[in-house]
């Protein structure tokens, strides 16, 4: 059975759950990360050397990477349908995950860690008022590309790329900053909402 190490309050962690009750995958969950078991641990060490979450053990093989991780899932449990073969199809599938990666991710990053998480580490106003901004313009092309495509990120299905996405627009709404008027935004939200998977570990109270 797959074997997940992580909490899952991660959103990291969180993607591969969600992943695993799109895709039908049983697995079992152990807590790794702050406040659980550390992973500085040595036998976590030789797992993943970034001590990060989450690492999956499926058989005698072991993956770190949380969008590796999923790609590999939707590969190896028949997952064409979120994750389709054909190179342009999956080509674009893997251009949104990516953009979550390089572009959403880092211009939430000092926002949410100074307004939701409350470290100590993010309290400079500044740079908190110019995440926000550019949280808001990564947002606002997210909406442009969910009007074109009128219900999901990569096209009109539901895709892996989705996923990444979904739990990154929950830490959208979950935020308290200003939310400019998002129309496309705020109906794939709800889109997603009739997920059970993104209710369970998307929008389940978590940001």
């Amino acid at each position: 059975m797959l074997n997940i190490l992580g909490k899952s309050t991660s959103i990291n962690v969180r993607k591969v759950l969600w992943t695993c009750v799109e895709l039908g995958i049983e697995f079992e969950r152990e807590d790794w990360g702050s406040g659980y078991k550390d992973p500085h641990d040595p036998a976590f060490l030789a797992l993943n050397p970034n001590a990060m979450v989450p690492v999956i053990q499926d058989g005698d093989f072991v993956l770190w990477e949380s969008n590796s991780i999923i790609r590999y899932l939707a590969r190896a449990y028949r997952g064409e349908a979120i994750y389709p073969a054909a190179p342009k199809s999956r080509a674009r599938v893997d251009q949104w995950i990516d953009w979550q990666a390089s572009e959403l991710n880092p211009s939430w990053s000092y926002a949410f860690s100074a307004l939701v998480k409350r470290l100590a580490t993010h309290n400079d106003a500044q740079r908190i008022a110019g995440s926000v901004a550019d949280w808001s313009r990564t947002m606002t092309l997210l909406d442009r590309q969910l009007a074109a495509t009128g219900a999901y990120v990569a096209g009109e299905s539901f895709t892996l790329a989705d996923i990444p996405i979904g739990l990154s627009v929950n830490r959208w709404f979950s935020t308290p900053i200003t939310h400019p008027e998002l129309p496309a935004v705020n109906a794939y939200y709800e889109r997603l909402s009739r997920r059970p998977g993104y209710l369970a570990h998307g929008r389940n109270g978590m940001p």
